[in-house]
């Protein structure tokens, strides 16, 4: 029987460990989660979360999602994780994880979008805001940022997207092709108990292109819902925030009056 030299012995126990080791650093995840991870998505990071369970920020394409991997081992839940109260457990966990370095990249896709100006253009602060038309808490935000946008404080810049009814994406069509799109979307606002702006029939390619462009960028920003409102705090670093902020929030997000 052929022997093994002790070197090449002890070269091949090391080649073994190491390959053994790679083996464990590529699959660091439950097995449940690696069959999410088999299907395109990448896991980013393992976060403690309540009842049992441990959490996982994760990456769709460039969309931030939160799982949950149940208590047995056995079971992933996709999804965001509330409480009692409301509140998202699971945003502070991805803005940690994931969404913090996307925001910082994302600034000049937001100015390069199809937006209509709401405000001066020499307001100090500039939120570029996704809005539906047909989005009941964009109008509410709307009407909350008035005090701010009428004092010279704020411009929103509305990129309008076409993704809760049939008539979202005419309507964003319209709004954008309007002669004067910032009168088109205050008299969208000023009439949207009636249905606002009359969505355009036969929309052209190039319309069709801007408000379909305007949907991936939201997409791909992680935005799950509209309003969804890109900012910069006091330090210039870019904040978000999806919903209608409301009272401290508010304030947060529009600066002092």
């Amino acid at each position: 029987m052929a022997r093994v030299a002790p070197k090449l012995s002890a070269c091949l126990v090391l080649i073994i460990a190491l390959l053994m080791a790679t083996v464990a650093v590529a699959q660091p995840w439950p097995a449940a989660v690696r069959q999410i991870e088999d299907k395109g998505v990448t896991i980013v990071k393992e976060f403690e979360a309540p009842g049992g369970m441990k959490g996982y920020a994760a990456r769709a394409g460039s969309r931030p999602i939160s799982l949950y991997l149940t208590p047995d081992g056995k079971h992933v839940i996709i999804g965001t994780m509330l409480d009692a109260e409301g509140r998202n457990l699971s945003k502070p966990a991805l803005d940690a994880a994931i969404t913090l370095p996307d925001r910082q990249a994302a600034w000049p896709l937001l100015e390069q979008s199809s937006w209509i100006a709401d405000g001066k253009d020499s307001a100090p602060r500039k939120l570029y805001v996704f809005t539906d038309p047909n989005c009941p808490y964009c109008h509410k935000y709307y009407e909350a940022a008035r005090p701010w946008v009428e004092a010279g404080k704020v411009q929103l810049r509305h990129i309008p997207v076409g993704i809760l009814k049939p008539t979202s994406p005419g309507k964003a069509a319209a709004l954008l092709a309007a002669d004067n799109p910032e009168k088109a979307m205050a008299r969208h606002e000023a009439n949207y108990q009636s249905g606002g702006i009359t969505p355009m029939e036969n929309v052209p390619d190039a319309l069709q292109q801007k408000v379909a462009a305007n949907n991936r960028l939201m997409s791909d920003l992680g935005i799950q819902g509209t309003p969804g409102i890109f900012y910069k705090d006091d330090k210039g670093t870019i904040q978000v925030r999806q919903g209608v902020p409301q009272g401290a929030s508010l304030k947060q997000v529009m600066g002092p009056k």
